[in-house]
């Protein structure tokens, strides 16, 4: 479908030629030069403060000149792989091209929107919120919004004349019937738990008023809120869970209180909360860690559970048994976490304001801003015109073909004088629908020409990213020589380390000398968990005909579920042992026991005294790291005499303080 949708608007960065007005920036200074390619300060600086692991970054000479020679060397490989064409390969495009579309989302929004929505949602956190609304569905397949929004309409003008009262409206018309059974009360929440027109609602809305009608993704709400408060931030417990069996009644209720009581008396008589979670506690999720649940806020528990555990006070304290629908809690304070500064929630809040329905007010104004700097003008008629051209009959048994409306060539928008006709936008909606839609078709179609429009409003936006914003070219940049160096890196040093075989068998024949075993034996070790397992073990060992490690193991576990002995067979050196532990060649060892508390006896094959040298395959994986640096240095010769690098000693001189 991404194909059908990028031929569509092909055509535009065929047509388009806008022409970009340069702005003169000052010359960059030369720092240095590799194989005559010329690298500037600026471009050196704005990489030396990025990758500095230093909170402060270091401008001594060594610290510059360490970095230079670093850089230099990576400017030297990412030549080598631009000279290798390695950015044809279809892999590093395909990843190019990912990130790229990626990472030009971040900047296709209003980042001056972005940014009061990540101030607006901190400030929001700061209150815990208390409303009841009415919701009336609005269905996806359906074109009933009017009607919907008449009906709301109808309660608002009800409750705002005080001829009814919403509690019972809600609980009489509400189509969210778990709230409306409550007089439409949700309870206490806080920013960023909700869908962002209820939560703008709920917290725009005087308290004891109610709001104008509005709409979401669910339907059409009215609010009324009830209630504000400081925010009570987040809050870890501990919990002892007692269930009750929904099919017991009364009974199973009464046996289950019984028993919480029986543990909170405990608990005032010095018995440890952690014993009791182990002992007693039907939570199988939190047994393993002491009872200790995750963190939560506002609106993630009950209300029972979640004013019992905000009402204790210090960590530690422990509250009275509660009552839920899952059981009977005993709640354990572990920490409460206030609401953090700004500048430490920023990035975490700014993330998730991104992934937010909210985000869409951004990237909106974004595209309103995009629309007037392209001179964007729309034909709402022609765009009426197709659809009405369009038969209900084609879009509901999926035999809608774009072809049909080759020959509507009216304008339904333009960009720069640029336009774009009805049958573009028809050949737009097969590729998006297939053929066919859900729902009404005048209302889905209309919103299926704003998506159009907005998508040729960002790709074209998106094509002039790289010129228009320097951030954005860098990171792209970046971004491109680290994956082309990443593979060239790859097949120059690391995959050849391990296929190079006949390089590799002469880098271990030339330094073979410093791959040595210690004094070590080939055995077979056995392990047991405990000395009664290792006393069996051992008279096996005994026994003749001497049976494999295999059988002996075997016959020392029996038939139980846990293994009580292992074993491995191989070359091992003697400081892998006690070091008074007597290893002779065809004997097997006195057992010892080691400091886990299990058992372990060695039984030798053949025991070398003396330091011997290892083979390739016993030290083949030193030998492959060993042969990946003599690899890298070999090639970074080879770099440095083909790229000479050159420093401009004056402009150094400038950076280092």
């Amino acid at each position: 479908m991404r194909k059908l949708i990028f031929s569509i608007t092909s055509c535009l960065f065929v047509l388009f030629t806008f022409e970009l007005v340069a702005q003169k920036k000052p010359a960059d200074a030369t720092l240095f030069t590799y194989g005559g390619t010329a690298v500037g300060k600026n471009e050196f600086l704005r990489m030396y403060t990025k990758n500095i692991n230093n909170t402060k970054p270091d401008f001594s000479d060594k610290a510059v000149r360490e970095y230079l020679s670093l850089y230099g060397r990576f400017k030297m490989k990412v030549a080598e792989a631009n000279r290798l064409k390695m950015d044809t390969l279809s892999s590093i495009q395909s990843d190019f091209v990912s990130y790229k579309k990626q990472l030009a989302k971040t900047y296709l929004t209003d980042k001056e929107v972005t940014e009061r929505l990540v101030k607006e949602s901190h400030e929001r956190l700061k209150k815990d919120v208390r409303v009841a609304h009415i919701l009336l569905n609005v269905s996806n397949t359906t074109d009933d919004s009017l009607g919907a929004f008449n009906r709301i309409d109808s309660l608002y003008k009800q409750i705002t004349s005080n001829k009814a009262d919403f509690a019972k409206l809600a609980e009489q018309f509400s189509d969210d019937k778990q709230s409306g059974k409550n007089g439409g009360d949700l309870g206490f929440f806080t920013a960023m738990q909700i869908v962002y027109p209820f939560e703008n609602a709920a917290y725009n809305t005087p308290l004891n008023t109610v709001s104008k009608p509005f709409r979401t993704i669910y339907g059409y709400h009215i609010v009324k809120k009830l209630e504000e408060r400081p925010a009570r931030g987040e809050i870890q417990v501990a919990q002892i869970l007692v269930q009750v069996s929904k099919s017991g009644g009364e009974e199973a209720k009464a046996a289950a209180k019984k028993k919480i009581d029986s543990i909170a008396l405990a608990l005032k008589k010095g018995a440890k909360f952690e014993t009791l979670v182990e002992k007693h506690s039907d939570d199988k999720f939190s047994n393993n860690s002491e009872g200790v649940l995750q963190t939560f806020k506002v609106g993630e528990m009950v209300p029972a559970f979640e004013n019992a555990s905000f009402g204790l006070k210090k960590p530690g304290d422990i509250a009275e048994p509660i009552s839920t629908d899952f059981g009977y809690h005993i709640i354990k304070l572990i920490k409460k976490i206030p609401l953090r500064p700004y500048d430490s929630m920023k990035n975490e809040l700014t993330k998730k304001v991104e992934k937010d329905g909210r985000i869409e007010i951004a990237r909106q104004q974004y595209i309103d801003k995009v629309k007037v700097k392209l001179n964007y003008i729309e034909d709402m008629n022609a765009v009426n015109q197709l659809i009405d051209a369009i038969p209900d009959s084609t879009m509901d048994n999926g035999t809608y073909k774009a072809d049909t409306y080759s020959k509507m060539i009216k304008s339904v928008f333009s960009l720069d004088g640029n336009s774009f006709t009805q049958a573009d936008f028809a050949s737009y909606i097969e590729t998006f629908t297939r053929g066919r839609i859900y729902g009404q078709k005048a209302s889905t179609l209309r919103s299926l020409f704003k998506n159009y429009a907005e998508k040729v409003l960002y790709d074209v936006q998106e094509n002039r990213l790289a010129d228009e914003n320097e951030e954005y070219k860098n990171l792209l940049e970046e971004y491109k020589d680290g994956i082309m160096l990443f593979e060239l890196t790859d097949k120059t040093v690391w995959s050849r380390a391990s296929t190079d075989t006949t390089g590799l068998q002469t880098y271990y024949e030339n330094h073979k000398n410093k791959y040595q075993w210690a004094p070590a034996v080939t055995a077979d070790l056995y392990r047991t968990i405990d000395e009664d397992a290792m006393k069996n073990l051992v008279k096996e060992l005994s026994t003749l005909p001497r049976k494999s490690p295999e059988e002996i193991v075997k016959i020392v576990n029996g038939d139980g579920v846990q293994d009580k002995a292992v074993t491995e067979s191989g070359k091992f050196e003697k400081t892998k042992f006690p070091a008074n532990l007597n290893l002779v060649t065809g004997k097997y060892s006195s057992y010892y026991k080691n400091e886990d508390g299990s058992y372990g006896i060695v039984d030798v094959k053949e025991a070398f005294d003396q330091p011997t040298t290892k083979t390739l395959q016993e030290a083949k994986g030193y030998v492959i790291s060993e042969y990946q640096d003599y690899l890298e240095k070999q090639w970074n010769q080879e770099l440095e005499t083909k790229y000479p690098l050159v420093i401009n000693e004056a402009t150094l001189k400038t950076i280092i303080k």
